[in-house]
């Protein structure tokens, strides 16, 4: 076990209330129904991944490119508008202190986030300092479930893929881990949770020993 790399929404933040506002507030604009258990099918994919999905339900036909990169802005100014309320008591329970352990121990730490917002949410949390390489979608041509995003955190780690866990909470983050050949935990049910190698209800019961122990006996 050399290098952990972590998704960012639902597992060391939750700013999924906040998508889903931005999100509704644009579909609202458009006329194009939107609700939570639409937006659970957001979870995990890119911006421009989520507008697709969201036209698709309206006419999607009728905008251009120039359109969606218009649209796709304006709902990151409202996600931005709505995260710049963060703050370290938004990281989740159990995460600060596996950072540090993870750090005390000298294993590699990095992100890897769909989320092109992910370094100022660092920042706003106070834990970019923990993360020896943070990974977004600007990085990379492909988005979850595709490994990329994992593998280039690898890369930057310098570690090889098998000596890395990847901790998620979409199905989407899921795949990726197992498809760069990584050890895969979720956080969340084992129902959304298909693939993992172990799944835990709350980033609470994250630690170094839980991890290793798993890792080791996997």
């Amino acid at each position: 076990m050399k290098a952990v790399i972590f998704d960012l929404d639902g597992v060391i933040t939750d700013t999924a209330e906040y998508h889903f506002q931005a999100w509704d507030s644009l579909a609202a604009a458009l006329g194009i129904p939107f609700d939570r258990e639409f937006n659970e099918q957001l979870k995990g994919i890119s911006r421009t991944e989520s507008l697709d999905k969201i036209l698709a339900r309206g006419e999607a036909d009728a905008h251009t490119a120039e359109d969606k990169l218009e649209l796709a802005a304006r709902k990151n100014m409202e996600y931005q508008r709505l995260i710049s309320a963060l703050t370290p008591a938004d990281v989740l329970p159990g995460i600060h202190a596996l950072l540090m352990e993870l750090r005390d121990a000298r294993i590699g730490i990095a992100l890897a986030s769909a989320s092109k917002n992910a370094a100022f949410i660092l920042d706003r949390l106070e834990l970019t300092h923990y993360f020896d390489s943070v990974v977004d979608v600007t990085a990379i041509r492909h988005g979850k479930p595709d490994p990329e995003i994992f593998l280039t955190g690898a890369v930057n780690l310098g570690v090889q893929p098998a000596g890395c866990i990847g901790i998620e909470d979409a199905q989407a983050g899921i795949q990726a881990i197992k498809s760069a050949g990584m050890f895969a935990v979720g956080v969340g049910t084992p129902s959304q949770m298909q693939g993992a190698d172990i799944v835990v209800a709350t980033t609470a019961e994250l630690s170094l020993r839980m991890l290793e122990e798993h890792f080791f006996r996997g």
